[in-house]
């Protein structure tokens, strides 16, 4: 069954009518169908008064302007006469002066403190209907929520731009920078005093032109009061003062006392404000509620941004000074030593390891020395490194020949490590050299558990030192090797850590260096000052690793530098490569 063949349905009772017997199937292609009966029209209601057209329009949310074709008015509906009581029935529309009712207006217009909305529509006989709508409402909810949208959108662009920087001039830059033009023409941002001083950063702008940084220091006493009250929490209020002081102070170029408005703002740190925030414009714009709200809102991300700043540079202090602290210390020039030293922590970030080396001056004129490696790398291994080393501070007064003094470090390493639970040891060799009348120096040395010292002679040949001994810090008497050995002038005895002989590389990548190609590359090379002559073993090792990774590598030379001299430890005494035998390289 099809739509046409339902007719006369009663839609009090829903029953269907029977089919006309005499109409043609409505799948017929002869027949012509028949054309819809026209409706027929409205009766009014019957014994009802038919509504007056002026109490239907009244009613309209739109008023209406009925004008004839020459313009004059001849109907004003009452929500127009709200509106615009300048319209008058039988004068003129272009007599009321009312800017939006013009041939020529688009859109909306602002007419007695309203939004008003107007649009013309043509009628019969060329007359006009003007309909004028209050959109005041509609208007304010809309421009709400672009100034909604539009503070969104900077403050996202604020914490984006300020979650970056983590150091607190570029945070306090940026943050200035940011905040004009948008919340400012001038903005200045204080930081907490420190050290009896305080740092400022300022952005201007003028016209269209990038906003300009500039920064400087204060005493923390010469703060203007408006300011000084804000690093305590409060917010001034009263901003005439304020603009007084900040001019005074010379912080707003470009800006009068009597044609601006400014504010300040605390930025919330931990404990206290971090800091305050100046933000200065022309009166034209006052700052009001809502512009007050955004400045608060930018001053809570922008001291969290110094905050973090802040905390991340005292902790790169801290960490700064400690590294400083553990780094191998240089040995004490001594008369008849030249002293060359080379040094590579594991872990290149953190500049500091487990290997070290040094020396103390005696009173008789020696020197002790020293190189080892803790076990274990990175800060720990640092850390109990630096325990050694304050212990060997001590212990060197006390006793000065190197194998008794090595078993006193022993006992203190043990004590130390038992202690603290932490199970740590070390290998050193420990010695003392003393200057000989001819310039030639006397090393007696002792050994902990680390690689022999290597000698090179006059010869150019290379000697290992027999030595040997027991790990430091492990057992209560260890067993201490000790030998002695005389370097003639010129002569250079080589420590090194075990970084350099267990470095792997090569062409397969896994190869170890080993002790047969430091010798075979230090061969030929005893013309070389002590600086040279280290540098060249961190660098023959560095070329082996390539770029893999390694073990820490510390390297202490001592050359005997003859009658009265103090060698040198720059890398312009090295001679030029044509005066003396070259080293191969592995």
């Amino acid at each position: 069954m099809t739509a046409s063949d339902v007719r006369d349905t009663d839609p009090g009772d829903g029953r269907l009518s029977t089919p006309s017997t005499t109409r043609p199937p409505a799948w017929s292609a002869d027949v012509r169908p028949r054309p819809p009966a026209a409706l027929p029209p409205l009766a009014p209601d019957r014994g009802q008064a038919t509504p007056d057209w002026f109490e239907v329009v009244e009613h309209f949310r739109e008023g209406l302007v009925v004008c004839d074709a020459d313009g004059v008015v001849r109907h004003v509906s009452p929500v127009a006469e709200r509106l615009l009581p300048e319209v008058t029935p039988g004068e003129l529309l272009s007599a009321a002066g009312v800017p939006g009712l013009t041939e020529n207006a688009v859109g909306a217009f602002t007419h007695r403190g309203r939004r008003l909305s107007a649009r013309q529509v043509p009628l019969s006989g060329a007359r006009c209907c003007w309909y004028v709508e209050d959109v005041t409402d509609s208007a304010s909810r809309a421009d709400a929520l672009l100034a909604e949208r539009a503070r969104s959108a900077f403050l996202a662009v604020v914490g984006d731009k300020l979650g970056n920087p983590l150091h607190p001039d570029r945070a306090a830059a940026a943050a200035v920078r940011l905040a004009v033009p948008t919340l400012a023409e001038v903005a200045v941002l204080v930081l907490a005093p420190r050290a009896g001083r305080s740092r400022w950063w300022r952005a201007s702008r003028a016209d269209d032109e990038a906003p300009m940084v500039d920064s400087g220091v204060l005493a923390g006493g010469g703060l203007p009061s408006a300011i000084a009250d804000a690093l305590t929490g409060a917010e001034p209020h009263a901003v005439d003062w304020l603009v007084e002081q900040a001019v005074d102070a010379g912080w707003l170029p470009g800006l009068a006392g009597a044609e601006s408005a400014a504010r300040v703002v605390p930025l919330p740190g931990r404990d206290a404000p971090v800091g305050v925030l100046l933000v200065a414009r022309r009166a034209t714009r006052w700052y009001d509620d809502a512009d007050v709200e955004l400045i608060r809102a930018f001053a809570a991300r922008a001291g969290a941004a110094l905050t973090t700043a802040l905390l991340y540079r005292d902790q790169a202090e801290v960490a700064d000074t400690l590294q400083a602290s553990l780094l191998p210390v240089e040995p004490v020039e001594a008369v008849g030593v030249q002293w060359g030293t080379a040094y590579r922590p594991a872990q290149a970030g953190l500049r500091i390891g487990g290997d070290f080396y040094g020396s103390h001056r005696l009173p008789d004129g020696g020197s002790v020395f020293f190189l080892g490696d803790v076990s274990g790398k990175g800060v720990e291994a640092a850390v109990f490194t630096g325990q050694l080393r304050q212990c060997l501070q001590a212990l060197h007064r006390l006793e000065s020949h190197p194998a008794r003094l090595l078993r006193l470090l022993n006992d203190a390493l043990l004590e130390t490590t038992q202690a603290h639970g932490q199970g740590r040891f070390a290998t050193m060799v420990l010695g003392v050299a003393r200057p000989e009348r001819d310039g030639g120096l006397t090393l007696t040395m002792a050994g902990g558990g680390h690689l022999p010292p290597l000698v090179l002679r006059a010869s150019g040949e290379v000697e290992a030192v027999p030595l040997r001994g027991m790990l430091i810090g492990v057992v209560s008497d260890p067993r201490v090797g000790e030998v002695t050995v005389r370097l003639a002038p010129g002569e250079t005895c080589l420590l090194y850590s075990d970084g350099v002989t267990e470095a792997r590389g090569g062409r397969r990548g896994d190869e170890q260096f080993g002790p047969e190609r430091l010798v075979s590359a230090l061969t030929g090379c005893q013309r070389m000052p002590a600086p040279a002559l280290a540098e060249r073993v961190e660098q023959i090792t560095c070329d082996w690793l390539g770029h893999g990774d390694h073990d820490d590598i510390a390297v202490l030379a001592l050359r005997a530098a003859g009658l009265g001299g103090r060698g040198a430890r720059h890398l312009h005494a090295v001679p030029p490569a044509s005066t003396g035998p070259k080293g191969t390289d592995a």
